[in-house]
Protein backbone atom coordinates (compact mmCIF):
# COMPACT_ATOMS: atom_id res chain seq x y z
CA UNK A 1 0.00 0.00 0.00
CA UNK A 2 1.49 3.31 -0.73
CA UNK A 3 1.93 6.48 1.26
CA UNK A 4 2.83 10.26 0.96
CA UNK A 5 5.32 11.64 2.73
CA UNK A 6 5.68 15.80 3.51
CA UNK A 7 8.16 17.74 4.90
CA UNK A 8 6.06 20.57 6.07
CA UNK A 9 6.81 24.36 6.63
CA UNK A 10 8.66 24.97 2.99
CA UNK A 11 8.38 27.84 0.91
CA UNK A 12 5.85 27.59 -2.12
CA UNK A 13 4.94 30.03 -4.55
CA UNK A 14 4.47 29.33 -8.32
CA UNK A 15 1.74 28.01 -10.54
CA UNK A 16 -0.61 25.05 -10.70
CA UNK A 17 -2.41 23.96 -13.83
CA UNK A 18 -5.67 22.06 -13.09
CA UNK A 19 -6.74 19.04 -14.42
CA UNK A 20 -10.55 18.16 -15.98
CA UNK A 21 -13.04 17.62 -13.76
CA UNK A 22 -13.51 13.90 -12.28
CA UNK A 23 -17.25 14.73 -11.28
CA UNK A 24 -17.87 15.96 -14.75
CA UNK A 25 -16.20 13.45 -16.76
CA UNK A 26 -17.72 10.04 -15.33
CA UNK A 27 -21.55 10.62 -16.09
CA UNK A 28 -20.00 12.04 -19.69
CA UNK A 29 -18.39 8.35 -20.37
CA UNK A 30 -21.55 7.00 -18.93
CA UNK A 31 -23.73 8.95 -21.42
CA UNK A 32 -21.07 7.42 -24.50
CA UNK A 33 -23.77 4.58 -23.81
CA UNK A 34 -26.54 6.58 -25.60
CA UNK A 35 -24.16 7.17 -28.66
CA UNK A 36 -24.18 5.61 -32.24
CA UNK A 37 -20.81 7.07 -33.36
CA UNK A 38 -17.34 6.55 -32.28
CA UNK A 39 -16.38 10.02 -30.25
CA UNK A 40 -13.27 11.56 -28.30
CA UNK A 41 -13.09 12.96 -25.04
CA UNK A 42 -10.37 15.18 -24.18
CA UNK A 43 -9.20 17.08 -20.89
CA UNK A 44 -10.19 13.61 -19.09
CA UNK A 45 -7.88 13.73 -15.75
CA UNK A 46 -5.74 10.28 -15.03
CA UNK A 47 -7.34 9.15 -12.11
CA UNK A 48 -8.42 5.79 -10.57
CA UNK A 49 -12.17 6.88 -10.84
CA UNK A 50 -11.98 7.22 -14.56
CA UNK A 51 -9.71 4.56 -16.01
CA UNK A 52 -11.94 2.11 -13.81
CA UNK A 53 -14.96 3.65 -15.65
CA UNK A 54 -13.33 3.19 -18.71
CA UNK A 55 -12.99 -0.32 -17.83
CA UNK A 56 -16.61 -0.51 -16.76
CA UNK A 57 -17.05 0.91 -20.62
CA UNK A 58 -14.61 -2.36 -22.14
CA UNK A 59 -16.63 -4.87 -19.63
CA UNK A 60 -19.90 -3.98 -21.44
CA UNK A 61 -18.30 -4.11 -24.93
CA UNK A 62 -17.50 -0.87 -25.71
CA UNK A 63 -14.03 0.29 -26.58
CA UNK A 64 -11.21 3.11 -25.79
CA UNK A 65 -8.01 4.19 -26.56
CA UNK A 66 -5.84 6.80 -25.45
CA UNK A 67 -5.76 9.59 -28.74
CA UNK A 68 -2.28 11.38 -28.64
CA UNK A 69 -2.90 12.43 -32.19
CA UNK A 70 -5.47 15.25 -30.01
CA UNK A 71 -3.82 15.19 -26.71
CA UNK A 72 -2.25 13.59 -23.95
CA UNK A 73 -5.51 13.54 -21.96
CA UNK A 74 -8.23 12.96 -24.90
CA UNK A 75 -9.52 9.10 -24.89
CA UNK A 76 -11.36 7.97 -28.11
CA UNK A 77 -14.19 5.63 -27.05
CA UNK A 78 -16.87 3.81 -28.95
CA UNK A 79 -19.98 2.11 -27.43
CA UNK A 80 -21.47 0.92 -30.79
CA UNK A 81 -21.00 -2.99 -30.08
CA UNK A 82 -21.99 -2.60 -26.27
CA UNK A 83 -23.49 -6.29 -25.95
CA UNK A 84 -23.66 -6.99 -22.31
CA UNK A 85 -25.94 -5.07 -19.87
CA UNK A 86 -24.65 -5.90 -16.20
CA UNK A 87 -22.29 -4.01 -14.31
CA UNK A 88 -20.89 -6.50 -11.92
CA UNK A 89 -19.77 -6.13 -8.29
CA UNK A 90 -15.55 -6.44 -9.10
CA UNK A 91 -15.70 -3.33 -10.54
CA UNK A 92 -18.66 -1.12 -9.02
CA UNK A 93 -17.84 -1.78 -5.32
CA UNK A 94 -14.52 0.70 -6.26
CA UNK A 95 -16.72 3.46 -7.38
CA UNK A 96 -19.94 5.42 -6.38
CA UNK A 97 -20.60 6.32 -9.56
CA UNK A 98 -20.94 2.92 -11.37
CA UNK A 99 -24.95 3.74 -10.62
CA UNK A 100 -24.22 6.21 -13.74
CA UNK A 101 -24.66 3.45 -16.26
CA UNK A 102 -28.14 2.62 -14.95
CA UNK A 103 -29.74 5.18 -17.10
CA UNK A 104 -28.55 4.86 -20.35
CA UNK A 105 -28.43 1.58 -20.00
CA UNK A 106 -31.75 1.00 -19.06
CA UNK A 107 -33.01 3.82 -22.23
CA UNK A 108 -30.78 1.94 -24.89
CA UNK A 109 -31.55 -1.83 -23.99
CA UNK A 110 -34.40 -2.06 -22.08
CA UNK A 111 -33.20 -3.97 -19.24
CA UNK A 112 -29.71 -3.58 -17.37
CA UNK A 113 -28.32 -5.34 -13.77
CA UNK A 114 -25.50 -3.06 -11.67
CA UNK A 115 -23.99 -4.03 -8.55
CA UNK A 116 -25.18 -1.65 -5.47
CA UNK A 117 -22.04 0.72 -5.69
CA UNK A 118 -19.17 1.36 -3.34
CA UNK A 119 -16.96 4.31 -2.62
CA UNK A 120 -16.17 6.62 -0.29
CA UNK A 121 -17.55 5.76 3.67
CA UNK A 122 -18.67 9.22 3.67
CA UNK A 123 -22.53 8.42 4.92
CA UNK A 124 -25.50 6.93 3.26
CA UNK A 125 -25.74 8.17 -0.48
CA UNK A 126 -28.55 6.10 -0.81
CA UNK A 127 -29.75 5.28 -4.62
CA UNK A 128 -33.24 5.11 -3.69
CA UNK A 129 -34.34 8.64 -5.71
CA UNK A 130 -32.20 7.12 -8.89
CA UNK A 131 -34.30 4.21 -8.81
CA UNK A 132 -37.63 5.97 -8.36
CA UNK A 133 -37.00 8.01 -11.42
CA UNK A 134 -36.68 5.19 -13.23
CA UNK A 135 -39.62 3.87 -12.18
CA UNK A 136 -41.61 6.75 -13.02
CA UNK A 137 -40.08 6.78 -16.74
CA UNK A 138 -41.80 2.85 -16.03
CA UNK A 139 -39.28 0.95 -15.45
CA UNK A 140 -39.58 -2.30 -13.18
CA UNK A 141 -36.84 -2.65 -10.40
CA UNK A 142 -36.15 -5.32 -8.50
CA UNK A 143 -33.00 -5.64 -5.94
CA UNK A 144 -31.47 -9.24 -5.60
CA UNK A 145 -28.43 -10.64 -3.99
CA UNK A 146 -27.25 -6.92 -4.06
CA UNK A 147 -27.91 -6.12 -7.97
CA UNK A 148 -30.55 -3.81 -9.01
CA UNK A 149 -31.88 -5.45 -12.23
CA UNK A 150 -34.13 -3.01 -14.03
CA UNK A 151 -36.23 -3.59 -16.93
CA UNK A 152 -38.43 -1.54 -19.43
CA UNK A 153 -39.69 -3.91 -21.85
CA UNK A 154 -41.77 -1.32 -23.67
CA UNK A 155 -38.90 1.32 -23.42
CA UNK A 156 -38.87 4.22 -20.88
CA UNK A 157 -41.51 6.91 -21.36
CA UNK A 158 -41.25 10.29 -20.58
CA UNK A 159 -42.79 11.25 -17.12
CA UNK A 160 -42.72 14.12 -14.19
CA UNK A 161 -40.09 13.33 -12.51
CA UNK A 162 -40.15 15.68 -9.06
CA UNK A 163 -36.80 14.79 -6.68
CA UNK A 164 -37.53 14.98 -2.79
CA UNK A 165 -34.03 16.31 -2.37
CA UNK A 166 -31.13 17.50 -4.46
CA UNK A 167 -29.07 14.74 -5.78
CA UNK A 168 -26.55 15.21 -8.47
CA UNK A 169 -26.11 11.63 -9.30
CA UNK A 170 -29.85 10.78 -9.75
CA UNK A 171 -30.26 13.97 -11.98
CA UNK A 172 -27.30 12.61 -14.46
CA UNK A 173 -29.22 9.25 -14.60
CA UNK A 174 -32.37 10.82 -15.62
CA UNK A 175 -31.27 13.33 -17.94
CA UNK A 176 -29.41 10.11 -19.51
CA UNK A 177 -32.58 7.74 -18.77
CA UNK A 178 -34.80 10.51 -20.91
CA UNK A 179 -32.64 11.46 -23.79
CA UNK A 180 -33.26 8.08 -25.21
CA UNK A 181 -36.83 7.66 -23.69
CA UNK A 182 -40.28 8.04 -25.80
CA UNK A 183 -41.84 11.66 -24.96
CA UNK A 184 -41.46 14.39 -22.59
CA UNK A 185 -39.66 13.90 -19.14
CA UNK A 186 -39.71 17.30 -16.69
CA UNK A 187 -37.04 17.16 -13.92
CA UNK A 188 -38.40 19.14 -11.01
CA UNK A 189 -35.55 20.34 -8.09
CA UNK A 190 -32.66 19.03 -10.52
CA UNK A 191 -29.32 19.56 -9.40
CA UNK A 192 -27.73 22.60 -10.61
CA UNK A 193 -24.01 21.45 -10.52
CA UNK A 194 -21.34 22.77 -13.23
CA UNK A 195 -21.06 18.77 -13.74
CA UNK A 196 -25.03 18.58 -14.61
CA UNK A 197 -25.13 21.30 -16.92
CA UNK A 198 -21.88 20.04 -19.33
CA UNK A 199 -23.82 16.99 -19.46
CA UNK A 200 -26.83 18.55 -20.44
CA UNK A 201 -24.90 20.48 -23.27
CA UNK A 202 -23.46 17.25 -24.71
CA UNK A 203 -26.84 15.71 -25.21
CA UNK A 204 -28.14 18.50 -26.19
CA UNK A 205 -25.76 19.07 -28.87
CA UNK A 206 -26.16 15.64 -29.63
CA UNK A 207 -29.30 17.15 -31.26
CA UNK A 208 -32.14 16.26 -28.17
CA UNK A 209 -34.08 19.19 -26.93
CA UNK A 210 -33.31 19.85 -23.65
CA UNK A 211 -34.43 23.19 -22.09
CA UNK A 212 -33.68 24.76 -18.69
CA UNK A 213 -29.76 23.70 -18.77
CA UNK A 214 -28.41 25.40 -15.33
CA UNK A 215 -32.11 25.65 -13.87
CA UNK A 216 -33.73 23.30 -11.37
CA UNK A 217 -36.46 22.32 -13.74
CA UNK A 218 -34.99 20.16 -16.73
CA UNK A 219 -37.26 19.42 -20.04
CA UNK A 220 -35.91 16.70 -22.54
CA UNK A 221 -37.47 15.38 -25.38
CA UNK A 222 -36.78 12.10 -25.70
CA UNK A 223 -35.70 10.49 -29.31
CA UNK A 224 -37.75 7.11 -28.48
CA UNK A 225 -34.83 4.80 -28.78
CA UNK A 226 -33.08 6.19 -31.30
CA UNK A 227 -29.17 6.73 -30.67
CA UNK A 228 -27.72 10.29 -30.09
CA UNK A 229 -25.00 11.64 -32.18
CA UNK A 230 -22.81 12.55 -29.71
CA UNK A 231 -19.93 14.99 -30.97
CA UNK A 232 -16.29 15.44 -29.71
CA UNK A 233 -15.82 17.80 -26.22
CA UNK A 234 -13.26 18.43 -23.89
CA UNK A 235 -13.57 18.19 -19.85
CA UNK A 236 -14.33 21.36 -17.72
CA UNK A 237 -11.80 22.08 -15.46
CA UNK A 238 -12.05 20.41 -11.88
CA UNK A 239 -13.26 22.94 -9.45
CA UNK A 240 -12.72 20.77 -6.50
CA UNK A 241 -8.85 20.16 -7.29
CA UNK A 242 -8.79 24.06 -7.80
CA UNK A 243 -10.45 24.81 -5.30
CA UNK A 244 -8.01 22.84 -3.13
CA UNK A 245 -4.77 24.22 -4.43
CA UNK A 246 -6.53 27.51 -3.33
CA UNK A 247 -6.50 26.45 0.36
CA UNK A 248 -3.18 25.54 0.04
CA UNK A 249 -2.09 28.91 -0.65
CA UNK A 250 -4.11 30.05 1.75
CA UNK A 251 -3.22 28.14 4.60
CA UNK A 252 0.59 28.58 3.47
CA UNK A 253 -0.41 32.01 3.08
CA UNK A 254 1.86 32.44 -0.10
CA UNK A 255 0.79 34.02 -3.25
CA UNK A 256 -0.51 30.75 -5.49
CA UNK A 257 -1.43 31.15 -9.31
CA UNK A 258 -3.87 28.25 -9.88
CA UNK A 259 -4.47 28.02 -13.88
CA UNK A 260 -6.68 26.23 -16.75
CA UNK A 261 -9.93 26.81 -14.23
CA UNK A 262 -13.35 28.44 -14.65
CA UNK A 263 -13.76 31.04 -12.23
CA UNK A 264 -17.75 31.34 -12.06
CA UNK A 265 -17.37 27.66 -10.84
CA UNK A 266 -15.76 28.61 -7.76
CA UNK A 267 -17.46 31.41 -6.33
CA UNK A 268 -18.76 30.08 -3.11
CA UNK A 269 -14.91 29.20 -2.60
CA UNK A 270 -13.70 32.69 -3.20
CA UNK A 271 -15.95 34.32 -1.29
CA UNK A 272 -15.35 32.28 2.13
CA UNK A 273 -11.40 33.11 1.19
CA UNK A 274 -12.18 36.39 1.07
CA UNK A 275 -14.28 36.56 4.38
CA UNK A 276 -11.13 35.31 5.74
CA UNK A 277 -9.05 37.98 4.65
CA UNK A 278 -7.04 36.70 1.39
CA UNK A 279 -7.15 38.82 -1.70
CA UNK A 280 -7.93 36.83 -4.64
CA UNK A 281 -7.31 38.09 -8.02
CA UNK A 282 -9.53 36.69 -11.11
CA UNK A 283 -9.38 36.67 -14.89
CA UNK A 284 -11.52 34.44 -17.23
CA UNK A 285 -8.96 31.04 -16.90
CA UNK A 286 -7.03 31.72 -13.76
CA UNK A 287 -7.18 32.60 -10.01
CA UNK A 288 -4.20 33.80 -7.86
CA UNK A 289 -4.50 33.99 -3.93
CA UNK A 290 -2.14 36.61 -2.52
CA UNK A 291 -1.02 36.38 1.26
CA UNK A 292 -2.50 38.28 4.40
CA UNK A 293 -1.34 39.78 7.35
CA UNK A 294 -4.36 38.23 9.03
CA UNK A 295 -6.20 34.74 8.23
CA UNK A 296 -9.52 35.93 10.12
CA UNK A 297 -11.97 33.12 11.36
CA UNK A 298 -15.28 31.72 8.89
CA UNK A 299 -18.19 30.22 9.22
CA UNK A 300 -19.33 27.79 6.49
CA UNK A 301 -22.75 25.81 5.95
CA UNK A 302 -22.60 23.26 2.98
CA UNK A 303 -25.08 23.10 0.44
CA UNK A 304 -25.91 22.45 -2.84
CA UNK A 305 -24.75 24.56 -5.92
CA UNK A 306 -24.15 26.87 -6.03
CA UNK A 307 -23.42 27.09 -2.15
CA UNK A 308 -20.39 26.03 -0.35
CA UNK A 309 -19.85 22.51 -1.92
CA UNK A 310 -19.46 19.47 1.05
CA UNK A 311 -16.45 18.36 -1.28
CA UNK A 312 -14.78 21.52 -0.37
CA UNK A 313 -15.24 21.28 3.74
CA UNK A 314 -12.28 19.36 4.95
CA UNK A 315 -9.94 21.48 3.26
CA UNK A 316 -11.47 24.77 4.44
CA UNK A 317 -11.24 22.67 8.00
CA UNK A 318 -7.60 22.23 7.75
CA UNK A 319 -7.13 26.00 7.03
CA UNK A 320 -9.74 27.30 9.47
CA UNK A 321 -6.82 25.67 12.08
CA UNK A 322 -4.80 28.56 11.31
CA UNK A 323 -6.98 31.49 11.25
CA UNK A 324 -6.80 34.00 14.23
CA UNK A 325 -10.10 32.85 15.86
CA UNK A 326 -12.55 30.18 15.88
CA UNK A 327 -14.28 29.07 12.91
CA UNK A 328 -17.29 26.87 12.53
CA UNK A 329 -18.37 24.25 9.58
CA UNK A 330 -21.99 23.27 9.26
CA UNK A 331 -22.25 19.72 7.30
CA UNK A 332 -25.36 19.97 6.45
CA UNK A 333 -25.38 17.28 3.04
CA UNK A 334 -23.60 14.24 4.35
CA UNK A 335 -23.85 12.78 7.99
CA UNK A 336 -20.30 11.37 8.55
CA UNK A 337 -18.21 13.29 6.60
CA UNK A 338 -16.21 14.39 9.91
CA UNK A 339 -13.56 11.22 9.66
CA UNK A 340 -10.63 13.35 9.19
CA UNK A 341 -11.52 15.64 12.68
CA UNK A 342 -9.11 12.87 14.57
CA UNK A 343 -6.92 12.31 12.25
CA UNK A 344 -5.97 16.45 12.37
CA UNK A 345 -6.25 16.24 15.86
CA UNK A 346 -3.40 13.98 15.58
CA UNK A 347 -1.39 16.47 14.15
CA UNK A 348 -2.48 19.32 17.13
CA UNK A 349 -5.74 20.65 15.43
CA UNK A 350 -8.56 21.51 18.48
CA UNK A 351 -11.96 20.55 16.78
CA UNK A 352 -14.98 20.18 18.70
CA UNK A 353 -17.83 18.24 17.17
CA UNK A 354 -21.01 18.41 18.21
CA UNK A 355 -23.40 16.64 15.93
CA UNK A 356 -23.12 18.13 12.26
CA UNK A 357 -21.08 21.51 13.40
CA UNK A 358 -17.56 21.74 14.20
CA UNK A 359 -15.74 24.59 15.46
CA UNK A 360 -12.19 25.29 14.82
CA UNK A 361 -9.80 26.63 17.15
CA UNK A 362 -7.50 28.67 15.54
CA UNK A 363 -3.77 29.61 15.69
CA UNK A 364 -2.94 25.68 16.12
CA UNK A 365 0.57 24.78 15.99
CA UNK A 366 0.46 21.97 13.70
CA UNK A 367 3.01 18.77 14.06
CA UNK A 368 3.60 15.88 11.72
CA UNK A 369 2.58 12.70 12.47
CA UNK A 370 1.29 9.27 11.29
CA UNK A 371 -1.71 9.90 9.68
CA UNK A 372 -4.72 7.78 7.87
CA UNK A 373 -7.03 8.69 4.94
CA UNK A 374 -10.80 7.76 4.92
CA UNK A 375 -12.09 9.28 2.17
CA UNK A 376 -11.31 11.17 -1.12
CA UNK A 377 -11.80 15.02 0.29
CA UNK A 378 -10.48 14.31 4.04
CA UNK A 379 -7.06 13.04 2.40
CA UNK A 380 -6.28 16.35 0.92
CA UNK A 381 -7.26 17.95 3.93
CA UNK A 382 -4.47 16.56 5.83
CA UNK A 383 -2.35 17.13 2.58
CA UNK A 384 -2.82 20.68 3.48
CA UNK A 385 -2.29 20.10 7.16
CA UNK A 386 0.88 18.46 6.51
CA UNK A 387 1.99 21.37 4.71
CA UNK A 388 2.14 23.75 7.80
CA UNK A 389 3.23 21.14 10.13
CA UNK A 390 6.61 20.92 11.95
CA UNK A 391 8.19 17.72 10.87
CA UNK A 392 7.06 14.86 8.75
CA UNK A 393 3.90 13.85 8.16
CA UNK A 394 3.30 10.55 6.39
CA UNK A 395 -0.52 10.36 5.10
CA UNK A 396 -1.55 6.43 4.32
CA UNK A 397 -4.60 4.75 2.37
CA UNK A 398 -3.79 7.51 -0.04
CA UNK A 399 -5.74 5.34 -2.76
CA UNK A 400 -8.59 7.16 -1.73
CA UNK A 401 -6.32 10.88 -3.39
CA UNK A 402 -5.55 8.74 -6.46
CA UNK A 403 -8.96 8.46 -6.81
CA UNK A 404 -9.57 11.88 -7.88
CA UNK A 405 -6.18 14.17 -7.88
CA UNK A 406 -4.01 13.77 -10.67
CA UNK A 407 -0.51 13.73 -10.42
CA UNK A 408 -0.70 15.55 -6.55
CA UNK A 409 2.86 15.05 -6.25
CA UNK A 410 4.05 16.16 -9.20
CA UNK A 411 2.03 19.52 -8.86
CA UNK A 412 3.07 20.07 -5.28
CA UNK A 413 6.50 19.19 -6.20
CA UNK A 414 6.73 21.76 -8.65
CA UNK A 415 5.34 24.92 -6.48
CA UNK A 416 8.16 23.80 -4.07
CA UNK A 417 6.48 21.14 -1.14
CA UNK A 418 8.70 18.55 0.08
CA UNK A 419 6.55 15.09 -1.13
CA UNK A 420 7.17 11.73 -1.90
CA UNK A 421 5.57 8.35 -2.42
CA UNK A 422 6.37 5.27 -0.83
CA UNK A 423 5.12 1.84 -0.27
CA UNK A 424 4.66 0.20 3.04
Amino acid sequence: MKYLKINGNKEISGEISISGAKNAALPLIAATILSKNELVIDNLPDVVDINTFLKLIDMLGGSFEKDSSKSATAVKINTANINNTTATYDIVKTMRASILVLGPLLSRFGKCEVSLPGGCAIGQRPVDLHLKAMEQMGAVIEINHGYIKATAPNGLKGAKIVFDKVTVGGTENAVMAASMAKGTTTIVNAAKEPEIVQLCEIIRDAGVSVEGIGTSKIIIEGTNGKLLDMQNFSVIPDRIEAGTYMCAAAICNKKLKINNIMPQHLEAVVSKLEEMNFEVLQDETSITILPTTEIKPVNIITSEYPGFPTDMQAQFMALATQANGTSTIDERLFENRFMHVSELARMGAEIHLNGNIASIKGNAKLFGADVMATDLRASSALVLAALVADGETNIHRIYHLDRGYEDLEGKLTKIGVDVKRFTE
